[in-house]
């Protein structure tokens, strides 16, 4: 390693030690909320993932140096806005928003430490961590959803030719009353479906304009899986009662549609001509 080298990493270290101590408060934010909110739960996973692919992106491209050397001031441009965007959030408890401003922090420092090209190679992993982020929209947008999923299930249930009747979001059964409230509205999946595919797109080889059609594929992917899942609980409530359909079905069919959306995603990349990995990013 020659001098210069060893300087860059010294001072690599240095700064992204510095970065880690000022965005600490965030970070325990963000893993609270990891920890306890439901929508999120994924949000532990995306900084690793993150960090993962930038290394990879180091291994395999030769143009990017390591220790980063040969930075550039106009890195500055985005670093300095960005701190102190971040800094002015923190100081309001707006943490979500400190959060996004975490993230141009991030790749401000990339950009002015190891130059432009650097960031340009790694602009998809840092991007990446903006999932790791809970919105607090998200909350306003479940029951909407969840009266959306009670429409379509209901509307299926109604096909098969069940005794049910239908009002509001409430459902009457022969056997029993349900409600399909906020809980059903199937958010935490359509976020991580969201990121998932983002991830395989990433990943997979292809056109620009298939990999975005893919991803923008996961939202309705999600929406129909929720779907089918409620419309199977509603089934499963209607035939053998509401104990077997909320004390065993219900936390296990959650998984098993989620993969279902998943797997469909699969026939649909081929369809895209998105079949093989991308050598230079795993």
């Amino acid at each position: 390693m020659t001098p210069n080298s060893r300087r860059a990493l010294l001072l690599t270290i240095v700064i992204g030690a510095v970065f880690v101590v000022l965005t600490w408060p965030v970070w325990r934010w963000l893993w609270g909320e990891w920890m306890g909110n439901d929508y999120y739960s994924h949000g532990v996973l995306i900084a690793p993932v993150a960090l993962y692919l930038a290394i990879q992106r180091f291994r395999h491209d030769n143009t990017l140096p390591w220790p980063p050397i040969g930075g550039s001031n106009y890195g500055l441009l985005l670093l300095i806005p960005s701190m102190a965007l971040y800094l002015y959030f923190l100081n309001g408890k707006a943490y979500y928003l400190a959060a996004f401003a975490l993230v141009a922090m991030i790749g401000g420092l990339v950009w002015t430490l190891a130059g432009e090209m650097s960031l340009r190679k790694l602009v998809f992993p840092i991007s990446y961590l903006f999932f790791m982020i809970p919105l607090p929209f998200i909350e306003r947008t479940t029951l909407p959803l969840a009266l959306f999923t009670g429409v379509c299930s209901t509307g299926l249930v109604r096909l098969m030719n069940l005794n049910i009747t239908v009002i509001g979001n409430a459902v009457k059964l022969p056997n029993v009353d349900l409600v399909i409230g906020a809980q059903c509205s199937g958010i935490n999946s359509l976020i991580a479906l969201t990121a998932l595919t983002a991830l395989a797109a990433y990943l997979l080889e292809g056109p620009l304009w298939a990999r975005l059609l893919l991803v923008a594929f996961a939202v309705p992917l999600a929406m129909l899986g929720n779907i089918l899942r409620v419309t199977s609980l509603i089934v499963v409530a209607y035939a053998w009662g509401v104990d077997a359909a909320f004390t065993f079905y219900h936390d296990y069919s959650g998984p098993i549609f989620f993969i279902m959306a998943l797997l469909l995603l699969w026939p649909l990349a081929r369809l895209m001509q998105l079949r093989s990995l991308r050598t230079d990013v795993i």
